[in-house]
């Protein structure tokens, strides 16, 4: 069985966010694994430690992200690929036209990823890639079988358990509660360095830039306005209704 794992490198959750003349500042920021695409790993390797089963890692991202597939590599990942090509960014749509044509390459059986990256929280990729593919794919798992080629999920349905089933291929999105991810042994760090970390291209992909262009644009980036203390309304009933519609028209501009 061959296994792909989607992976993003990811602001720690710790770390203040500043923001710069509509930028985020990444200076002396601490960047690690997205915490969804932790569990991703961990069920990926669970799996590998179960099974005849290879396990790859991949990410779209700037350089620095081959720490974090330096990382999952040491978590028992047997091989990682890395698109740091600035021709291949841009938005979920790109993400997903990419990815696919990694996957495409490997002809995985299994693609395991978070459901959703904590930086910008769309939970698209994962699904739009699975469209690109042709596949099915089950969301939001806390709980996951492989057995042959049937795929069995498990996943919270307010307040019950949805279970799924699918035949591979399929691809998967890992919600907390999955699994515990385990922290890279010493052994596991030095074999980290001696396993393949393969970089590609836009034309390494066969892909046309114009194919994979974005579909949406961030027009502006601002932190939330600082958190004031609540107002309260003063008169009677309908001296207090009608002082807070104004203030929802006028202030907090949430109705027309």
């Amino acid at each position: 069985m061959k296994i792909l794992v989607l992976m993003k490198q990811t602001f720690d959750t710790e770390e203040k966010i500043q923001v710069e003349n509509g930028q985020i500042k990444e200076d002396g920021v601490r960047f690690v694994i997205n915490p969804y695409d932790e569990y991703a790993i961990e069920e990926a390797i669970r799996i590998k430690e179960a099974n005849d089963a290879e396990v790859v890692v991949v990410s779209l991202g700037p350089s620095r992200s081959e720490e974090a597939l330096r990382t999952a590599l040491a978590m028992g990942a047997d091989e990682a690929i890395l698109a740091d090509d600035p021709e291949l960014f841009g938005d979920e749509y790109t993400a997903a036209k990419v990815l696919a044509a990694i996957a495409r390459q490997g002809n995985y059986d299994l693609i395991l990823a978070g459901n959703q990256a904590v930086d910008d929280g769309s939970g698209q990729v994962a699904v739009r890639l699975a469209e690109e593919l042709s596949i099915a794919h089950i969301s939001t798992l806390t709980q996951l079988e492989v057995n042959g080629d049937e795929v069995v999920g498990h996943r919270d349905a307010e307040g019950d358990e949805e279970v799924v089933t699918a035949k591979l291929p399929v691809l998967v999105t890992a919600q907390q509660g999955l699994n515990d991810p385990r922290y890279p042994s010493l052994i596991g760090i030095r074999k980290a360095g001696k396993k393949p970390l393969t970089h590609v291209t836009l034309a390494d992909l066969g892909l046309d830039k114009s194919s994979i262009g974005a579909k949406s644009a961030i027009v502006s980036t601002f932190l939330p306005e600082p958190k004031t203390g609540g107002k309260i309304l003063q008169g009677d009933l309908a001296a207090q209704v009608a002082e807070l519609v104004q203030s929802l028209k006028s202030v907090d501009k949430v109705i027309g």
